[in-house]
Order: structure tokens, then C-alpha cells, then sequence
């Protein structure tokens, strides 16, 4: 391994603190499914495989030492915002996070929770607000376009506080954008799943017009990288180019993939029975 790159994933310490806490949450969520599981014999074991699956790539992005890639290379911070927000965050929705941790804490906290909280009308009308698909496709868009500005860009790479909150605001936008794709609460009322589709392709046409910029522009975008040590003799703009690439394909197959998937599903001739029954 070459010096510059070991260096590089050796650089900082690792955080122990985000380690420990997402080690408790598998725990909580790998006990709390286990006794749902006892209840409900019926419930798929790919939901815990998802959960865990997530939490796993959310590690390596934000605390294993794969991290300081991101200051060396362009296409790795990409890579790192794609699977914060596109592998990540839907994987976790899929484990059915709120029902597994709910049963996995201890009795004597979910007794001093207060519960008449979550069911008050205020609660439930930020909670439709928020996870309405308007919302949740103009937030995911906006922390995708605005990180990528190159002052505010600049801002993240100087600052270890705004680095971490960048990274956060990305999963927090990747679980807002999935949350009407994988409904792991309640169903939306209004939202129908042909509606799915062209959420997903709409979601492609910043990302594509992101992706084309960086890699088609002809000039190093975010001064950061033309200052610090190259890796793997890739030039500033020859790591812009891949960026762009990455970032096209990765978001090509993550929002169309599903898109093609629910289609087929509502086009099944099941579907359509259930579908001329409710009518």
C-alpha cells in the first residue's frame, strides 16, 4: 500500500463514541425483533439482515478510518454522501427500525415514555408534514444541491463540526427521501404507489444535472483538492470526472432499480386484482 494512502486511513481516531452507540442499536434492534418474532412467527427475517446491513455501512462511512479518504479524494466524499443517503438510510428503513427498537428497550423506559406525546394532534400533524413526499423530495434535494455549492463545500472540508453535520444532514435527507418508498410506518393517506415511480425518476434529474456539471465542466470545481496529497496519481480534475461518473451511475440505479420493481409489482396480475376488489 502506498504511503499517501495509508496515511490517509490511519489519519484521526477512530470514534469509539459512534462505534459503541451503533454496536447498542443493533443490539436493541436484534433484541427487540427477536421478541416480535416470538409473537409473530410470519415476520420476514430480512428486516433485522436490512436493519444491521445499514448500520454497517453507516459505520464505515462515518467512524472506520475509510473515512479520511473523503479529504483526499472527491470520489470518495461522493461515495460516502451515496451511501449515506441511497444505502444507508433505506436499508435502515427496511429493518422496521421504530417497531424492533421499541421492543428492544427495556420495559422501565418505554413505560416513562410519554406516549399521549405522540399521539397528540401537534405531533401527528409535523409527522404527516415532514413525511410527506412534497417535503421529503424538496429536502433531499436541497441538501444535495446546497453541500455541493462550492463556498458551502469549502466551509465542510475546513471545519470538523460542519463536516459532521454535513454527513448528518445527508443520512437525515436519505431517510426523509426513502421514508414514502419504503413506508416503514403508517401508510400515507392520499399517496398512491403509481405516484412512486415518478418520485424516483424526478429525484434523478438534479442529481443528473449535479453529476454532468462535475464531470463534464472542464475545470476543478472545489479548490480543496488541488492543495492536498494526490492519491493513486489522479488528478484534481481526473477525480472531479470520476465523481461525476459515480455519483450518475450510483443514482441512476438506486432510484430506477425500485422504480422498475414497484411498477412490475403493480402491474402483477395480483395487484391489479387487489386493486379492482377495493374499488
Amino acid at each position: 500500500m502506498p504511503s499517501q494512502v495509508h496515511s490517509s486511513l490511519h489519519s484521526g481516531s477512530l470514534p469509539i463514541s459512534i462505534t459503541l452507540v451503533l454496536i447498542s442499536l443493533v443490539f436493541v434492534h436484534l433484541r427487540g425483533w427477536h421478541q416480535l418474532r416470538d409473537a409473530r412467527p410470519t415476520l420476514s427475517v430480512w428486516c433485522p439482515v436490512a436493519f444491521v446491513s445499514g448500520i454497517v455501512l453507516l459505520w464505515v462511512v462515518v467512524a472506520s478510518p475509510l473515512r479520511a479518504l473523503d479529504h483526499q479524494l472527491l470520489t470518495a466524499h461522493m461515495a460516502q454522501h451515496l451511501l449515506l443517503m441511497n444505502a444507508a438510510a433505506p436499508l435502515i428503513l427496511l429493518g422496521a427500525p421504530g417497531l424492533a427498537l421499541l421492543h428492544g428497550l427495556p420495559q422501565r423506559f418505554i413505560r416513562g415514555f410519554p406516549a399521549t406525546l405522540l399521539e397528540s394532534p401537534p405531533v401527528e400533524a409535523l409527522g404527516r408534514a415532514v413525511t410527506h413526499p412534497v417535503f421529503c423530495w424538496l429536502a433531499s434535494t436541497a441538501v444535495v444541491i446546497g453541500w455541493h455549492v462550492p463556498a458551502v463545500f469549502e466551509v465542510g472540508m475546513r471545519s470538523a463540526g460542519w463536516h459532521e453535520a454535513e454527513q448528518a444532514s445527508f443520512f437525515a435527507a436519505g431517510l426523509l427521501f426513502w421514508w414514502p418508498v419504503v413506508q416503514p410506518g403508517p401508510s400515507l393517506e392520499g399517496w398512491s404507489r403509481w405516484r412512486i415511480p415518478l418520485y424516483l425518476f424526478l429525484a434523478t434529474l438534479p442529481c443528473d444535472a449535479l453529476s454532468a456539471f462535475l464531470a463534464f465542466c472542464n475545470r476543478v470545481v472545489y479548490s480543496h483538492y488541488q492543495s492536498v496529497d494526490r492519491l493513486f496519481e489522479l488528478s484534481p480534475l481526473g477525480d472531479q470526472e470520476c465523481a461525476g461518473a459515480l455519483m450518475w451511475v450510483f443514482v441512476t440505479f438506486a432510484y430506477l432499480a425500485p422504480a422498475a420493481v414497484v411498477t412490475i409489482q403493480l402491474l402483477s396480475p395480483r395487484s391489479r386484482a387487489s386493486q379492482l376488489e377495493a374499488i
